[in-house]
């Protein structure tokens, strides 16, 4: 069995646009806010990364943490954190139609949900549903070979 995967959210995401809300309430993720809800234990945790090592199968018996929010907010969040292992996931490419523009590499900027997908996907873990309400769904697996 793996660490449930926490899902770091900023109070100011907008829930209606968020790719993770399909996902709450689903067996091994947790979900907290920041800045209201402490988070747990990070021990055995890596946190998914731009720019980061790449993340591969070695590191299945790491649990995930995920910061979503912003590029601006998860930067203040990621300021906030105790010194992690941090993995990418480099090579992929998105599908979401985005409006922000600080992203510190836009070709890298996965949605959430698309970093979720493939993190479970290089670490052998099940993608059963995941993509399942993803309205770009059939777009992102088109476009990183995955169909």
């Amino acid at each position: 069995m793996h660490l449930p995967t926490l899902i770091w959210r900023h109070r100011k995401e907008n829930l209606k646009k968020c790719t993770l809300t399909p996902l709450e309430g689903r067996a091994g993720f947790s979900f907290y806010t920041y800045p209201h809800n402490p988070l747990p234990s990070l021990q055995g945790y890596i946190l998914l990364q731009i720019g980061a090592p790449p993340l591969t199968e070695q590191d299945k018996d790491f649990g995930l943490l995920l910061i979503d929010g912003t590029w601006r907010y998860a930067k203040i969040m990621e300021k906030t954190l105790p010194i992690l292992p941090a993995r990418s996931l480099y090579g992929f490419t998105t599908a979401y139609l985005r409006r922000q523009f600080d992203c510190p590499s836009p070709s890298c900027g996965l949605a959430s949900i698309e970093a979720i997908f493939l993190a479970y996907h290089i670490l052998k873990r099940k993608t059963d549903g995941l993509l399942d309400l993803y309205y770009r769904k059939e777009h992102f697996l088109t476009l990183n070979g995955l169909l």
